[in-house]
């Protein structure tokens, strides 16, 4: 059975083609909150796609949100999002 990071990556990779794509569970640290269901539903995500190319920071984060929307109603309690386009992606590496 697919977990429900092994979902969210899956709906990324398709909704988005990124360039870079990490998904973190971090709902171990969250077990007991109210509506972390058991200690699930907490991720974090650090996605950088060309679809993200000249939109805001919100633009960039609906996108993200609409595209996981099914999984809010029962997987994810809360999700932390740094999106990126490729070429905030490399402004933001640079050192």
């Amino acid at each position: 059975m697919e977990s429900t990071k092994e979902k969210i990556e899956k709906i990324l990779q398709e909704s988005f083609a990124p360039n870079f794509l990490e998904v973190h569970d971090d709902s171990g640290r969250h077990a007991g909150h109210t509506g972390a269901r058991g200690g699930g539903g907490h991720y974090q995500v650090i996605i950088v796609s060309s679809k993200f190319k000249d939109k805001t920071l919100i633009e960039q984060h609906r996108l993200v949100n609409e595209s996981l929307k099914n999984l809010f109603k029962e997987k994810v309690h809360a999700l932390a999002l740094k999106t990126y386009s490729p070429e905030q992606w490399d402004s933001h590496n640079k050192y």
